[in-house]
């Protein structure tokens, strides 16, 4: 079954980027950065969710990330799903922190315990084929408009949604054009999907 490896973003300065996402949100090789000057403007189809187990990490994390050069895009607030916020990485990577709890269980720990690199697509039902020919299983689907896929164990999990969707849920305009600057590392051999995005070898 193929399965993310890491999730490898491209960003102009690598040192910077590297020390945001290992100093502020502890990622390590679950996210990686490399060099690209690729031109790229306006939204980039795609978000990286860190899922926390409760509200006070998702209030330390985005306090650490805006004190490491992030901006605000969306203020932390409590939602029907959860509490959650949305920044803007000094590289321009979209980062949502959420949590599936509203209330605090217990002392606050600045952990992130999953990664979800969300697909911002033209065609959620097509794009979802493409991956299941390509060995991925699908974990949850719902109809035409977000696809989950099955990866226990790996360091990231892969979520389709609907391209306009996407940037709504993430607070910016659907608009962009450009490289997505983020390249997802496999088991799977390399491939282009329909929407852009490269799988490379480890």
């Amino acid at each position: 079954m193929a399965s993310i490896e890491s999730v490898v973003l491209e960003v102009s300065d690598p040192s910077a980027a590297e020390a945001f996402y290992t100093g502020v949100f502890g990622l390590g090789d679950r996210v990686r950065v490399r060099e690209s000057q690729a031109p790229t403007s306006g939204f980039r189809g795609f978000t990286l969710s860190l899922v926390v187990a409760q509200p006070s990490a998702v209030d330390h994390l985005v306090a650490g990330a805006l004190d490491a050069g992030a901006t605000e895009v969306k203020p932390v607030k409590k939602s029907l799903w959860g509490y959650g916020g949305v920044v803007r990485a000094p590289d321009g990577t979209i980062c949502t922190l959420a949590a599936s709890s509203k209330k605090d269980t217990g002392s606050a720990e600045r952990k992130v315990e999953d990664v979800v690199l969300q697909l911002g697509v033209e065609d959620v039902k097509a794009s979802k084929q493409f991956y299941v020919d390509r060995g991925l299983t699908v974990a949850k689907s719902f109809g035409g408009k977000y696809v989950e896929f099955d990866m226990p164990g790996a360091p990231a999990t892969l979520t389709l949604l609907g391209r306009t969707a996407l940037a709504k849920n993430a607070g910016v305009a659907p608009e962009g054009t450009g490289s997505h600057r983020v390249a997802i590392r496999s088991t799977a051999a390399p491939f282009t999907d329909p929407d852009g995005f490269s799988w490379e070898s480890p």
